[in-house]
């Protein structure tokens, strides 16, 4: 019986920072061991030592992305506080430009990139999932703190244009995407209920 994956270690970090970088920059199929062995300065089997397999690297992968992203995001909000209301609401696009830019993320969402190459009952795809269901649950927050009604529905609609932007904006290469998905965005906040029929959403 071989002996327990443990990547936290100085080479299994070097490997999974070595690992992301490849599979976001040419794809998770295009990327095998031999090359993230070559290029971590190790071997396959020290690979497969810490990780286990490569779906399980590319589980690490994908989790850490998310774990970076929302703690990017989290910094963000707490930075933005002189953005309220509805500008809160937008903020989250402005975070996600910001990422693009710090991260160089030149090919979108990982997460969508992920999904369209891996098979059903890969585990990351529950990674993938659960980092959209975040992402709709950012948005419910901040409709619901900016005194908007039905927030779930809101947020959802507004996660709807957020993921679409992403798309749009690389896979489409519309430069101008995330400005549209503002308007759209200010558009559904415009005609949405308060939460209080007294109360003005902020």
């Amino acid at each position: 019986m071989g002996a327990t994956p443990n990547p936290n270690t100085p080479t299994g970090h070097r490997i999974l920072e070595v690992a992301s970088r490849l599979f976001y920059d040419r794809g998770i199929r295009a990327v095998g061991v031999d090359l993230i062995a070559e290029q971590a300065q190790t071997t396959k089997k020290t690979i497969y030592d810490r990780f286990g397999s490569k779906d399980a690297l590319v589980s690490a992968y994908l989790g850490r992305r998310a774990e970076r992203w929302e703690a990017f995001l989290a910094d963000w909000l707490a930075r933005g506080t002189s953005a309220q209301g509805s500008e809160r609401v937008l903020s989250v696009i402005d975070a996600n430009e910001a990422w693009v830019e710090a991260e160089d993320a030149h090919r979108g969402c990982g997460f969508v990139n992920a999904h369209a190459e891996l098979g059903a009952g890969h585990p990351g795809l529950a990674i993938v999932r659960a980092d959209k269901l975040r992402a709709r649950e950012t948005f419910t927050s901040l409709v619901a703190e900016a005194g908007y009604a039905d927030a779930e529905r809101l947020g959802a609609q507004i996660h709807l244009v957020y993921e679409g932007a992403i798309v749009a904006r690389t896979a489409g290469a519309l430069d101008d995407a995330y400005e549209e998905a503002r308007d759209a965005i200010r558009a559904l906040l415009a005609t949405a209920a308060p939460q209080d029929a007294d109360r003005t959403p902020a």
